[in-house]
């Protein structure tokens, strides 16, 4: 593994983790939206990550086989929570059935907040790695100084 196979790593993960910092925000935005442009309230989104090998052809997908060679993140897919939404009397509320119950999204802030906390604490580690490996770049051009 050479030093542009962990910086690409790295910044796959930065990518990885900035979609999910972006979709949290998104929850914790949208904590209160009832109406939503597909009808209902809105729904919950959360990212799926898998991990690839960082490969272009068969032979390098090979050779990662056998010098098991770092993995790229990706984010796959971004799934909606299927929870039913949270149902709360509000007769005043514009969006209130006939009954004056509306219907919330199914947020919760903590969680929301704690996966925000880890995404920023993986988002960190990545850059640590980054700087990691500038440094050992650098620190090999001043050998053949």
């Amino acid at each position: 593994m050479d030093l542009y196979d962990a910086l690409h790593t790295s910044s796959t993960g930065l990518a990885a983790q900035r979609l999910r910092m972006n979709l949290i925000s998104a929850n914790l935005a949208n904590v209160n939206t009832t109406r939503t442009p597909n009808g209902g309230p809105y729904r919950r989104k959360e990212v799926v990550f898998e991990a690839r090998p960082n490969t272009e052809n068969f032979r390098d997908m090979l050779r990662s086989r056998h010098s098991r060679q770092p993995a790229d993140v990706q984010a796959t897919r971004i799934i909606e929570d299927e929870r039913t939404p949270i149902v709360k009397y509000a007769p005043h509320h514009p969006d209130a059935d006939e009954k004056g119950y509306v219907a919330l999204p199914h947020i919760n802030v903590m969680e929301e907040m704690v996966n925000m906390i880890s995404a920023t604490r993986s988002y960190e580690a990545n850059i640590t790695a980054v700087r990691a490996a500038k440094d050992m770049a650098l620190k090999a051009l001043e050998i053949g100084k």
